[in-house]
């Protein structure tokens, strides 16, 4: 058995009275934060205990903290400093603008029989919670709690909680179906499995909506107003929120489409951003900011729910080998009717499915690779 973590959305409901005390908790919270960070930034120190040392006393009694909320303070500023140093590889300091609160399960937070127990400066306080779609995960013989993230979003309140739970491992050797997913723009996915069908999810719709939103933030750009301004930011929110669900259908439908014990071929995407500088200016925004990295997360831990398997393998020349007789030349795309057709021996498709077929051909490599014994050679 193996663990894996998901993050339940559990919206709980407020009243007047818990409404000013929970707003009041998170924002003191994310001041002690931003105070925190400051001093880390100047010290750069990011240990725990010697934080501890120097600055407990100091959220206890200025900004009135609760032991264990002071201790989730320095937690949540260490962890995100740990965050920025592996990605941008620089101290930059980190700022914390919107009200938040790590609450830690069964000292800050508890669940009781019809409300979630949550402590506050003040107290705790009783809140009832929206359980449809998310009671499977409360039942604690099966289903952990860990350290929840108290969230307010227009005006609505969400406890954001990482549930862990077993489930069964899957080795190279129960493997029983290969699907080939090549990503893209035209087609969201295109894929080819192990009974040689293929299947294909438009990008057409998607395309046209990210167009009118891109049109939209020119033009508000463009009147340089703070009503403006704030357009702008509810709009790329509400864009990356109906993306994210997009994504969150199509690895659904790739998962539940194929049988458990499926192993998922895509292509390594890790350098797409810096192939953009090819692409014509007017075709790069599509390019870059096209989600290819959030639907590979999605359909990797879906995939793990179903005891499935998601390699990723060199994307070079899957678009340009032909899948019959394994010519490779530039020559056989046709790009602008998205038509692949061998120099070689005439093998004509669209020039996805191609792509799909060659991911297809990689993981049974793979798996043909994965299962031959180690040799040893005698002296």
């Amino acid at each position: 058995m193996e663990q894996m973590t998901v993050t339940a959305k559990i919206q709980i409901s407020v009243d007047t009275d818990s409404k000013v005390l929970l707003d009041e908790t998170m924002s003191v919270y994310s001041a002690a934060c931003n105070y925190v960070s400051a001093y880390v930034f100047c010290t750069h120190d990011l240990k725990q205990f010697s934080l501890n040392k120097t600055l407990y006393s100091v959220l206890r009694e200025k900004f009135g903290l609760k032991s264990q909320m002071a201790q989730s303070v320095f937690k949540t500023v260490i962890a995100r400093y740990k965050t920025i140093l592996e990605n941008q590889k620089e101290w930059i300091r980190p700022s914390f603008k919107k009200p938040q609160y790590d609450l830690v399960w069964n000292r800050d937070y508890s669940l009781t029989r019809n409300c979630f127990s949550v402590n506050t400066l003040n107290g705790r306080v009783k809140l009832p919670y929206f359980a449809e779609g998310m009671s499977k995960y409360f039942d604690h013989t099966l289903y952990k709690f860990g350290t929840a993230k108290l969230v307010n979003k227009h005006g609505k309140y969400f406890l954001h909680i990482p549930v862990t739970y077993d489930i069964e491992e899957s080795s190279i050797s129960d493997i029983c179906n290969v699907v080939g997913i090549d990503r893209g723009i035209n087609f969201i996915v295109a894929t080819y499995d192990s009974k040689h069908k293929t299947g294909f999810v438009s990008g057409k719709a998607i395309k046209q909506k990210r167009a009118h939103y891109s049109k939209l933030r020119k033009e508000l750009q463009m009147c340089q107003t703070p009503s403006a301004r704030r357009r702008i930011k509810a709009i790329g929110q509400r864009e990356n929120r109906w993306m994210q669900d997009v994504n969150h259908q199509v690895s659904k439908a790739l998962v539940e489409s194929n049988p458990k014990h499926t192993l998922f071929v895509l292509e390594d995407l890790s350098g797409v951003r810096n192939a953009t500088e090819r692409v014509r200016t007017k075709d790069r925004y599509v390019a870059v900011s096209w989600s290819f990295y959030d639907l590979e997360q999605k359909l990797t831990y879906k995939a793990k729910q179903n005891q499935s398997a998601v390699i990723k393998v060199n994307p070079r020349y899957t678009s340009q080998c032909c899948p019959v007789c394994g010519h490779i030349e530039k020559a056989n795309r046709n790009k602008k009717i998205h038509l692949f057709t061998c120099k070689n021996c005439g093998y004509k498709s669209n020039d996805d499915r191609i792509g799909a077929m060659n991911l297809y051909r990689m993981g049974i490599n793979y798996l043909e690779d994965s299962q031959v014994p180690d040799t040893v050679t005698a002296e």
